[in-house]
């Protein structure tokens, strides 16, 4: 580990604001179950247009928690409006399960509590649903179906440094980055290099 990385314990919370006090409550804490461990309660403060507010947290696990913000006597504003859009759906929570019966346990569940699940889906090492909360906020409930091993960091090393080159080079004049291919063939071409040097 790099002697100057600031000393992250883990993630503590994530957090969003919630308009639906009630609902957001009754799917965190009665259907999902995770127990509601903590609600600070406060005046507006920065901001002078700042809007008293609970912030509420609820136990997601490991030490974790998924925190919102009540933002007391306001509307939600249209940059936190769901939109039906992959990059919306982008920002989202995903929770891990241990098997694939859990799973397919959780989809049972969900989708009998009247849930719907967009879809499930197996990517690489991990296999996933989706569905939304009552804010519209993207959820995931996800199975890894075996631990990251040094191959995958070392893949995704190559990709990720591919990427950013490609990257780099459009922001100085070069060749427009916009496909995947151009990353596997940075990568490909960068992987003959290295193993070159052997």
């Amino acid at each position: 580990m790099n002697s100057d990385a600031i000393p992250i314990a883990g993630v503590h919370h994530t957090a969003r604001p919630t308009w639906k006090l009630s609902d957001t409550v009754h799917f965190y804490r009665d259907l999902l179950g995770l127990p509601l461990v903590h609600a600070i309660s406060a005046r507006g403060w920065g901001a002078e247009n700042h809007a008293d507010f609970l912030h509420f947290f609820f136990d997601a696990g490991q030490g974790a928690t998924i925190a919102f913000f009540y933002y007391i006597g306001t509307e939600p504003p249209d940059f936190v409006r769901p939109l039906d859009d992959y990059r919306y759906r982008a920002s989202h929570t995903a929770w891990r399960v241990e098997t694939r019966e859990q799973l397919l346990d959780c989809r049972t569940r969900l989708e009998r509590a009247g849930i719907r699940v967009h879809y499930q889906v197996r990517h690489e090492v991990i296999e996933s649903i989706y569905f939304d909360d009552p804010n519209g906020y993207p959820i995931e409930i996800t199975w890894q179906v075996r631990p990251f091993e040094a191959i995958d960091m070392a893949d995704a090393r190559r990709s990720i440094e591919a990427a950013i080159t490609l990257e780099k080079a459009q922001r100085h004049g070069g060749a427009a980055f916009n496909t995947i291919e151009q990353v596997w063939q940075a990568k490909a071409t960068a992987l003959e290099q290295e193993l070159g040097s052997f």
